[in-house]
């Protein structure tokens, strides 16, 4: 009797043990929903944690990516646990490079939640419905630029997104001659409020005649007296065709430059033959030289002195021209001196006309017409 309560004592506290583990898991297991960037995945739990549910599901986070509720909160059964990566995201904007990093899926989402600048009409290197991958994203951002532009004879103003010069005027359908100009240079950054001009060059092609002047040969000849001159041979200009070559830039000249000649008739030189034979000795003069003793005035051949002084100093009787030889009759210092000038002055230049005609009349009863270059105009 007592045996048998024993034993239906025991399978009752077998019952209640078993009754009690099988509470206790239930408690542990949980039944969550689990949303990985945007992926849905419901799942049983024997754990306490978010965390505990991530290692269940072998997710792996990073810090930056974003997890909701945090790793070390409780779940419950029925939790929602949201999961979403972070993904590096390098923008250049408008030349400006940025490294962010965000959990959006997609690059019109990122810009959004990062607050790139994008303005109306903004070129971007990929589509804003590209999707973000875990490995993230480069793009750039270009937004429209306030240009003007002159061409043809107009300005006006343009916002562009080109990145140089040249696809600027692509961009405005602005085609270029071959020797077109643009300022600043295609390959220039297009950058707020440039201004860029657009020449356009003409090359024009001119001629004109022209005279060819004849030069002026010299020839030494023996027949002629030294210091006479006698033309050989007129000289004749002859004419050349010369081609030029104009650069018109927006309708007006610029410039010219000769490019080329054609001589249709050619120059005749001028032959000029130059006496090299020596002058003769002149004879003794027919004339007197006057008194040519004592201090006093002799104005015999007055007339011939002066067509000498004319020949020899242009007529000046006081010049001194510093080449040696002085007055009217160009004496030199000692031949001046020789025949008795100190008489008047110490040099011709300082002596009157009557004085200088005295001494030459001195001179000229000794040696004649020899000692003066111009002895032939007497």
């Amino acid at each position: 009797m007592i045996s048998s309560l024993i034993g239906r004592a025991a399978t009752v506290g077998a019952v209640a043990a078993i009754a009690l583990a099988g509470f206790g898991a239930a408690r542990l297991d949980k039944s969550i929903d689990l949303n990985v960037d945007g992926q849905l995945t419901s799942m049983h739990v024997f754990g306490s944690t978010v965390g505990d549910a991530l290692a269940k599901s072998g997710v792996t986070v990073g810090e930056h990516d974003l997890v909701s509720p945090a790793a070390d909160q409780a779940i419950e059964d029925g939790s929602q646990v949201v999961v979403r990566y972070g993904r590096k995201v390098t923008v250049t904007v408008d030349g400006a490079t940025t490294d962010y990093w965000t959990t959006a899926t997609t690059v019109d989402q990122a810009m959004n939640e990062l607050g790139i600048r994008a303005l109306s009409g903004a070129t971007l290197s990929v589509s804003r419905s590209a999707g973000l991958g875990r490995e993230g994203i480069s793009f750039t951002v270009t937004n429209p630029r306030q240009v003007t532009i002159t061409v043809d004879g107009a300005t006006r103003a343009e916002a562009t997104s080109a990145a140089t010069v040249a696809e600027l005027l692509n961009a405005l359908g602005v085609t270029l001659g071959a020797n077109d100009r643009v300022v600043p240079a295609a390959d220039t950054a297009v950058t707020e409020g440039l201004a860029v001009a657009v020449q356009r060059v003409e090359l024009r092609t001119t001629t004109a005649t022209e005279k060819v002047a004849f030069k002026t040969v010299k020839k030494d000849d023996a027949t002629i007296t030294k210091g006479q001159t006698k033309v050989q041979t007129p000289g004749v200009n002859g004419s050349q065709v010369v081609t030029f070559t104009e650069t018109w830039v927006d309708g007006k000249l610029e410039g010219k430059s000769a490019t080329g000649t054609d001589v249709t008739k050619a120059a005749t030189d001028k032959v000029v033959l130059v006496g090299t034979k020596a002058a003769p000795v002149a004879a003794s003069a027919p004339v007197s030289a006057g008194n040519t003793s004592g201090a006093g005035i002799n104005l015999a051949n007055a007339a011939m002195w002066d067509r000498i002084a004319q020949c020899e100093s242009g007529g000046r009787w006081n010049i001194n021209t510093g080449n040696g030889y002085y007055g009217g009759l160009q004496f030199s210092y000692s031949t001046w001196l020789s025949v008795g000038g100190a008489d008047f002055a110490p040099r011709a230049d300082l002596a009157s006309r009557a004085e200088q005609i005295t001494v030459a009349n001195r001179l000229y009863a000794q040696r004649g017409l020899q000692p003066w270059g111009c002895r032939s105009a007497a």
